[in-house]
């Protein structure tokens, strides 16, 4: 476990900002109240095993103790760098973005278990939309009951958005909850193998 360098902070928050905009800020000075310290301490971000993780200061300290091949994971792991070296977000930063999100929008209920099976969310499901959003800047999906569903790239701006016809792409899926439960059956199936 190491702190990022500056290239893998620069993709880290290249990709970040795209969601959040401004609200990086947020992430970045978010105090922390884990530990024994009386004063708060701060987050950051960790490299381990080419997976990305926000987490404590208090907690990489605690860290140091366990040997670095016997760590699985800390904190919260909000994404992976590839082969290629490209950062890709996971499903696990869903909260961290849903809290600090620029661009919004929300499904009719009957187009969520669509989005949940890795669709991409059409106009027909839409429900309402953040305005200013331009094609290509991450948006979180939620329901409409402010549940975060997951996450996508915009395919159309707002505008266009309300031209559209009911089956044309609005938000490119990237990552969903029901990764969870289509993770769990991959491993299941490479465990009986």
């Amino acid at each position: 476990m190491r702190p990022l360098d500056e290239k893998e902070t620069t993709a880290v928050f290249e990709k970040l900002f795209k969601f959040t905009g401004n609200n990086l800020k947020n992430i970045v000075e978010n105090p922390s109240h884990e530990g024994p310290d009386k004063n708060p301490g701060r987050y950051c971000f960790r490299l381990h095993k080419n997976k990305v993780y926000y987490v404590s200061d208090s907690l990489v300290k605690r860290a140091t103790n366990v040997a670095r091949l016997k760590l699985a994971s800390i904190g919260t792991c909000i994404g992976r760098f590839t082969h290629g070296g490209n950062f890709h977000l996971t499903i696990e930063c869903l909260n961290l973005l849903a809290v600090n999100a620029k661009h919004k929008v929300w499904l009719k209920p009957t187009s969520e278990m669509s989005f949940l099976y890795a669709n991409h969310v059409l106009k027909g499901g839409l429900g309402r939309i953040t305005e200013s959003i331009a094609p290509g800047d991450g948006v979180v999906v939620f329901s409409m009951s402010d549940l975060p569903l997951g996450f996508g790239i915009a395919a159309k701006n707002t505008q266009d958005c309300r031209k559209l016809d009911p089956n044309a792409i609005v938000v490119l899926h990237q990552a969903d909850i029901g990764e969870y439960l289509r993770m769990e059956n991959q491993n299941e199936q490479i465990i009986e193998e």
